[in-house]
């Protein structure tokens, strides 16, 4: 098939790209690597009145940390998260979460989709099997959503309200991704079944374990809507370590948080989580995350 016709605009700043997307009465959707768009255009899952192209916005793309914070441009492209755009801003009293980011990166696809994907294009897809998706929601990410009318930042586990549904309003657009920073002490894992390499997660999870800064969380991926965070089990783990991951309790925590998967799904889903949470805790010499301890 072929597109619905549609205006086109390719944008070099947030700017211009904000005064698109108020320009048109309705129908703007804003585009970076095109990985997602390009195909539903073509399939005609999505129509678009004006097509505004960000890949060319250098501003989108610029990394820095400020406020405690990690502030990374929604136009930045997988692989440039993958191949250390993030590490200078980070440094070494982050390196654990450098680290974090450049692995869930890589895990993305293809190297070719990696090369021109970007951060904010992924998450405004709002896949519910898609990597930063259920990395950002780990980490207790904010998401910087910019208009004509204004700047708004929202929690990432409120931003996404269900499959390929965000709480983007008309003529928003997902400028950056604010991610705290974490101590030299953070310890990750991040585990996902695919039945192929580059193909989507059919089961996935993250963990983030930081004592210095109170943080334990495990969330689990590749549902029917949201990631599901598995809130009490982190708590345990947290506490007692390798003791708590118990397969009674993996079970009974994926039973609550993924009530409406069937048995062979859930199965997958406790194995992500005990992978990665074994990967957090450096316990697990197979399928050992790189640098997740």
């Amino acid at each position: 098939m072929k597109a619905a016709p549609f205006a086109y605009q390719r944008v070099g700043s947030l700017a211009d790209a904000v005064r698109a997307c108020g320009n048109a009465a309705a129908g703007a959707k804003v585009m970076g690597g095109g990985q997602s768009m390009g195909p539903m255009l073509n399939m005609r899952l999505v129509r678009a009145a004006i097509l505004v192209d960000v890949s060319g916005a250098q501003d989108m793309a610029q990394v820095e940390q400020r406020d405690g914070k990690l502030f990374i441009g929604g136009a930045l492209t997988h692989s440039a998260i993958e191949d250390g755009a993030l590490d200078a801003a980070l440094g070494e009293a982050s390196a654990p979460l450098a680290r974090m980011l450049r692995y869930v990166a890589g895990t993305i696809a293809y190297r070719a989709i990696r090369n021109r994907g970007t951060l904010a294009g992924s998450l405004a897809h709002a896949d519910p099997a898609a990597d930063w998706v259920l990395a950002m929601a780990a980490l207790d990410a904010q998401l910087q959503c910019v208009a004509a009318s204004g700047t708004r930042k929202l929690p990432a586990t409120q931003f996404m309200s269900g499959a390929f549904t965000t709480a983007l309003a008309e003529g928003e657009l997902l400028a950056a991704v604010i991610v705290p920073l974490y101590s030299a002490d953070m310890r990750w894992g991040y585990y996902k079944f695919c039945r192929k390499t580059g193909e989507f997660a059919e089961a996935s999870c993250a963990v983030v374990l930081d004592p210095q800064r109170g943080v334990a969380r495990i969330v689990i991926g590749a549902l029917d809507g949201a990631p599901a965070s598995l809130a009490s089990l982190a708590a345990e783990v947290a506490a007692h370590g390798l003791d708590a991951l118990t397969d009674a309790a993996v079970n009974e925590a994926v039973a609550q948080a993924a009530h409406s998967k069937d048995a062979v799904d859930r199965r997958l889903i406790e194995a992500a989580v005990k992978r990665a949470v074994k990967q957090a805790l450096g316990v697990s010499e197979q399928n050992k995350v790189p640098g997740a301890a």
